[in-house]
């Protein structure tokens, strides 16, 4: 599989302070990828060194197999979580202004915009200028600036802080869109649960350092504490305190922590066995929610 981001060790400091400390992960392309990590772990010192915006002080960043360069950023479109559009300007142009900016002739660049504000229904607003607009209609604005250029690499620092519900799917479908046409998504948020939704990779940085990286589903394999819901009518056998350490039971239900890996089987088949009508029997995997905290933690 190819990788359209590699990091090899990279430090950044500030100061005397070590904003990021020997960081190393692969983004395969064509991926949505999760930047994750609490307040101040260095995500956007790794983000502005990705961009350009700042040079790493050691280690070796690679973008498509090329050691990162000048001209990279013309593929690569960031929204900071702080946005930075113009409030006087009206949409069009400044959309027209930021899409020049990235290379794009005026033609191509009107084309582009008009397809975007059709897409999302706000072909009116061409002539609005940007103050007039509430937070949310700004993010969209925001968004459409950041995909016009189609680059390789998008950068989405918070892209759904400000939305409501609708215009969040609204936003959510378009990402899962442009991944499957072949961009490569890093998706930075501190919403754990739309982490879990739309990555498929995620790095966990903490104080600089890289404490967690992988594919979503085998992270949460890894962490997975052999517990089990299981779901029944009737009464369950009066040893099964034997079988399993129940950690909860309800009237209809139960969760039950099992010693070993593996012996899932085993009480599936002494449950079937017993006069218990089973209507569920499923794992529960820790959320990713669950292993930001355990792992921080530490």
């Amino acid at each position: 599989m190819n990788q359209i981001l590699q990091l090899d060790q990279v430090v950044k400091h500030y100061d005397r302070q070590v904003a990021v400390d020997h960081v190393s992960f692969d983004m395969p392309e064509g991926c949505i990828f999760g930047l994750l990590g609490p307040n101040g772990a260095g995500k956007t010192s790794l983000i502005r060194i990705i961009t350009t915006i700042t040079k790493a002080d050691s280690g070796r960043v690679f973008f498509n197999g090329q050691a990162l360069h000048s001209d990279h950023p013309s593929e690569i479109g960031y929204m900071p979580e702080e946005r930075g559009l113009y409030k006087k300007m009206k949409v069009g142009e400044h959309l027209l202004y930021l899409a020049q900016l990235k290379g794009l002739g005026y033609e191509e660049a009107k084309t582009e915009i008009t397809r975007w504000l059709q897409k999302f229904s706000i072909e009116e607003w061409w002539n609005k200028k940007v103050e007039e607009l509430s937070k949310g209609m700004q993010q969209k604005v925001q968004f459409i600036a950041t995909v016009l250029h189609r680059p390789r690499l998008l950068i989405l620092d918070e892209p759904f802080s400000g939305l409501d519900p609708i215009n969040t799917n609204l936003i959510k479908s378009q990402i899962k869109e442009l991944s499957a046409q072949g961009a490569s998504i890093i998706f930075s948020t501190h919403r754990m649960e739309q982490v879990e939704e739309i990555c498929e990779y995620i790095v966990l940085i903490d104080k600089g350092k890289n404490v967690l990286e992988g594919r979503v589903k085998d992270i949460r394999n890894r962490f997975k504490k052999n517990l089990f819901h299981i779901g029944f009518e009737g009464t369950l056998p009066a040893d099964i305190h034997q079988k399993a350490e129940i950690v909860e039971q309800g009237n209809d239900d139960i969760v039950v922590q099992l010693p070993k890996e593996g012996q899932s089987n085993a009480l599936l088949q002494y449950l079937l066995q017993s006069q218990v009508h089973l209507t569920s029997f499923q794992e529960i995997l820790p959320s990713l929610n669950d292993i930001f905290i355990e792992q921080v933690g530490n």
